[in-house]
């Protein structure tokens, strides 16, 4: 539904078009949502109702919103629940939106604010980090926060002074990939979070450059490095399994899929999860590599996570840090808006600490007006309005 700002009105005909072109064809809509910058007025649905031979309920707002968790909100509101109850013929009772109200109110009206960030490989595509996003936006909702993402390649890192992109931030995360591009940036962003003891996340490769990060810089191995980037290495901390060294075809050396990790006592881990054993999904080839794992362990570095079986290592952590976690599995695919990944959550909390910490207060900061920053705030939370 076009709104052509010159002459100030909403235009219809676009909408009558295109339900004539489906009758042509043998297709009668029941209802029609109308995608619009502005709330339908009566007349205007009447318009619409009529020249598409459908009743004036069955013509539905779908305007633009500021998130896109208000759209159930809208739909309820535009009474789509009750027409598609009552169009397919079942029985359903008053649908209670009370927690996802709560939800909503959160995501749209938080309290406290915090920074992350994201320093990845495909920064200029969002998308590809979409599930990240929105587990945020779980997460800060439950914290009562808005998570502001800001978005680093990994390859400015090694380009740039690090504590110019990195100082004021609230917490570092750096999520799976894969290729060498801007390795040795995300390794320095773990580097910077050690030492100045901001909250760390990594994810699937995060953890590898986590480990290999420590095993250059604490244990003392230079070179260090995972067999996927230096294969000549002489410390391959990260590397493949004994049975994947001969297999050619890359899908039969991935970890796909569901598996139980089993959760070291009074770790931080089993203390965000709030239990021993979970399960979590995985995408991913190269692993850490346990001929290591006593030598890094003996300076300092936490296993806290293992695959139920295998003794593949799933978690890593450090102790003596605010929050340094880092994971071999993908936890952003199983948040959800009503259960925000225990992960996540917890993160977002670490990270509130550090901001109060550090401005002696809780804040809440609105997204910049415009600019890159305005448009990372942005992406976490909101529905462009052209979109």
């Amino acid at each position: 539904m076009p709104f052509i700002r010159a002459a100030g009105e909403m235009k219809t005909k676009p909408t009558q078009h295109s339900v004539k072109e489906l009758r042509e064809i043998g297709i009668q809509p029941d209802i029609l949502l109308c995608r619009c910058e502005q709330p339908l007025t009566s007349e205007l649905r009447e318009k619409i109702a009529l020249f598409c031979n459908l009743p004036t309920e069955a013509v539905i707002d779908a305007n633009d919103v500021g998130s896109i968790y208000e759209v159930p909100q809208i739909f309820h509101r535009g009474g789509l629940d009750s027409l598609v109850v009552r169009e397919l013929g079942l029985e359903a009772g008053d649908p209670d939106l009370k927690a996802w109200d709560a939800f909503v109110s959160r995501v749209l009206n938080p309290t406290r604010h915090a920074v992350v960030g994201v320093v990845g490989k495909y920064t200029h595509v969002r998308d590809a980090y979409k599930s990240i996003i929105e587990a945020f936006v779980h997460a800060g909702a439950a914290n009562n926060a808005r998570v502001e993402l800001r978005w680093i390649e990994g390859e400015e890192l090694e380009q740039k002074p690090v504590a110019g992109l990195l100082n004021d931030l609230d917490g570092i995360v750096v999520p799976g990939g894969f290729g060498e591009r801007g390795i040795e940036g995300k390794i320095t962003a773990a580097r910077f979070a050690r030492e100045r003891n901001i909250p760390y996340l990594g994810l699937c490769l995060g953890m590898q450059v986590a480990t290999i990060e420590f095993a250059r810089h604490v244990a003392g191995w230079a070179h260090a490095n995972s067999s996927e980037f230096n294969p000549a290495t002489p410390h391959k901390v990260i590397d493949l399994m004994s049975e994947q060294a001969d297999m050619i075809e890359k899908g039969g050396t991935m970890r796909l899929g569901s598996y139980r990790c089993a959760l070291k006592e009074g770790s931080l881990a089993a203390r965000a999860y709030g239990k021993l054993e979970v399960e979590e999904r995985h995408r991913h080839r190269y692993e850490f590599n346990n001929r290591f794992a006593a030598q890094l362990q003996s300076r300092g570095l936490v296993l806290s996570g293992k695959c139920v079986g295998r003794e593949l290592v799933e978690i890593i952590e450090l102790p003596d840090h605010p929050w340094f976690l880092a994971v071999q599995f993908h936890p952003e695919l199983k948040s959800r808006p009503h259960a925000p990944h225990p992960l996540f959550k917890d993160f977002v909390r670490a990270t509130l600490e550090r901001r109060r910490a550090r401005l002696g207060h809780d804040d809440y900061a609105p997204a910049a007006a415009s600019g890159e920053g305005a448009v990372a705030a942005d992406t976490a939370l909101r529905v462009p309005r052209e979109a």
